[in-house]
């Protein structure tokens, strides 16, 4: 019983002991966190941030990665700290957005990844994908030259850090 304690006091000596100066740097292989991309930051409409979305939002965007779908992350230039890119041309998420406007009882939706989504195609440059079963909307726009597996990648992220709501059309 003597040796176990002895062994971890002789660890968190040696751990908290030490200046910086006297510790072993480790030799870690494989690929580092991908920078953010080195391309102007891109400026971003934001609704007003909401009480929900001041709650909500910051989970989400804690957990949201600098590389995503092969597309690295870039600065956003917004009112509110709950906008998001990746890629040129950017990928933009905003949370904490209002219910889509054309979500109707008799639209179409589509479930990815577990998540809810109605997709705006009205803009053949831009297809706007907002959710609709959690308790804050989170829209991400997603140029036409992009395919959808940023969005597909987002799902799991999504689904985690923001409550389920039933969807609730807006007419």
């Amino acid at each position: 019983m003597v040796v176990p304690v002895v062994l971890v006091l002789l660890v968190l000596v040696n751990v908290l002991g030490r200046d910086g100066a006297d510790r072993p740097v480790a030799d870690v292989e494989g690929t580092p966190a991908a920078p953010r991309e080195d391309l102007p930051p891109v400026v971003v409409d934001t609704p007003d941030v909401t009480p929900e979305a001041d709650l909500a939002c910051p989970v989400l965007m804690g957990q949201l990665p600098l590389e995503m779908a092969g597309e690295s992350s870039r600065q956003v230039d917004s009112d509110s700290p709950f906008a998001y890119a990746w890629g040129d041309p950017p990928v933009v998420l905003v949370c904490g957005v209002a219910p889509p406007a054309g979500f109707a009882a008799d639209t179409g939706t589509l479930a990815v990844n577990g998540v809810e989504w109605f997709v705006d195609d009205s803009d053949p440059d831009v297809y706007v994908w907002t959710t609709v079963d959690r308790l804050v909307p989170v829209e991400v726009r997603v140029p036409a030259e992009h395919d959808s597996a940023l969005v597909t990648a987002l799902g799991p992220i999504i689904s985690t850090a923001l409550p389920y709501t039933e969807p609730s059309p807006t007419s």
